[in-house]
């Protein structure tokens, strides 16, 4: 009897390590068959800016938060875009630093800068909310305080709103700047060959993406409206008016062209930080969006909602993996040591635990994980390389990639689970003034 829950254990554990060792790989060769698909219909021999039939006026809104630092470059940078008729939106929502002073600065040196000041912190969602209502463009760029958007970025845009009347929104490409540590480089390879491929494969497979990246993305003002704006409650407001978006069936694309220019973190703590409020914003879309599937026409919602529930799942596994690993290695070591000492040792159980502990360390799949990781990540990068003439010099750097950000967002996942579950309903989400690199 005790020899065949052994065996039965052995094999759950057995099935465990095989969705473990090669979901990650299955999804790494989906993605880069869908983004090369992407790159030859939508981006191969396309370079030159689209001609476009008409300027409609745009909107650029700035949400700063304490952006000191930064924000009289993003202001200075937008005022030399390449495109005939915008105008910039500023919200200072409470800042504690001089970033309304330098804003009030900018704005009486130009007239295409409107700055709106909130008296206390409200929050990303609230900032745009008030400078959308009050915008006169009829589409709204959003980017960061601190990013740098693209002069040709707002023509790349354009062209996608010109083309289809159900376009709600673009996404645009993000590019890190912040690249004097080995966490800020490992991130330039991290949002070319993730979240750049992987927009790539699912605009491909889903007609669909999960994230409109909430530091450069443009709207239609009317899909804004119709869904109501932002969310004031939800942790990662980009996640959830893509969703809202896609949930009323309006067109959310990617545009790999338009590029924005973000800093990123460069220390453990804010790196942890900022990908925490990631996996809870996406527990929480997970958790709001359940209903969608009471309505058979959101069917083309559903393969993005059960992937991330996959990979929620799939960090679970992999943190068992390590638990039970660690749990056999210590009654293993318990056992020699016991010998060693003279105690009564039986080599069946002794056998059965150096097998059962085998069972754990894959053959070949870890290398097999470890060189895709590697093909993955040079996939990405030359695909962005285009838009960003020095981005395979940092591929060398991309070998710490797994051992460092994989056991980051795996861990991040599980606290975030219990941290979102009993997060109280419906409370705000505020400002946290954020890691901006070590150089910012």
């Amino acid at each position: 009897m005790i020899d065949q829950l052994n065996q039965q254990a052995l094999y759950s554990l057995q099935l465990l390590l095989g969705f473990t060792y090669y979901y990650p790989l299955f999804m790494a060769y989906l993605w880069s068959i869908g983004a090369i698909w992407f790159y030859l219909r939508n981006e191969y021999g396309q370079r030159a800016l689209p001609i476009l039939k008409t300027h409609p006026r745009v909107s650029i809104v700035v949400p700063c938060y304490n952006e000191e630092p930064n924000v009289r470059e993003t202001i200075g940078h937008l005022l030399t875009i390449n495109y005939p008729d915008y105008e910039i939106i500023a919200i200072n929502d409470g800042s504690v630093d001089k970033t309304g002073l330098i804003l009030d600065e900018l704005a009486n040196t130009n007239g295409k800068i409107r700055v709106i000041h909130n008296a206390k912190n409200q929050g990303k969602s609230i900032s745009l909310n008030t400078a959308a209502m009050l915008a006169s463009g009829e589409i709204i760029v959003g980017i960061d305080g601190d990013a740098l958007l693209d002069h040709n970025a707002i023509p790349w845009f354009i062209a996608h709103f010109e083309s289809n009347e159900k376009i709600g929104a673009v996404t645009g490409n993000p590019r890190i700047r912040t690249r004097s540590t080995l966490i800020g480089r490992l991130q330039v390879g991290e949002f070319s060959s993730l979240v750049g491929l992987i927009k790539r494969a699912q605009r491909v497979f889903y007609r669909r993406v999960f994230t409109a990246s909430g530091v450069i993305t443009a709207f239609r003002r009317n899909a804004l409206e119709d869904v109501g704006y932002w969310s004031p409650n939800m942790l990662t407001e980009d996640m959830d008016i893509t969703w809202k978006l896609q949930l009323r069936h309006w067109d959310v694309r990617f545009e790999p062209r338009a590029l924005a220019w973000i800093l990123m973190p460069e220390t453990v703590n804010g790196l942890w930080r900022q990908r925490l409020r990631w996996a809870m914003g996406g527990l929480q879309i997970v958790g709001k969006y359940k209903y969608m599937f009471l309505n058979w026409r959101n069917y083309s919602m559903w393969p993005l909602y059960f992937e991330h529930i996959i990979s929620v799942i799939w960090a679970c596994s992999v943190t068992t993996v390590l638990a039970t690993y660690v749990l056999d290695l210590l009654v293993t070591l318990s056992k020699v040591v016991g010998e060693i000492d003279g105690y009564e040792f039986n080599s069946d159980v002794h056998q059965q635990s150096v097998v059962s502990l085998t069972a754990m360390l894959p053959e070949f799949s870890g290398v097999i994980i470890g060189t895709t990781c590697l093909l993955q990540m040079l996939l990405g990068m030359s695909l962005d390389r285009h838009y960003d003439q020095s981005l395979l010099r940092y591929y060398v750097w991309i070998i710490w990639y797994p051992l460092g950000f994989w056991v980051i967002n795996m861990l991040t996942i599980i606290v975030a689970l219990p941290m979102t579950i009993f997060r109280k309903s419906g409370l705000r989400a505020r400002w946290v003034s954020p890691d901006r690199g070590v150089g910012s």
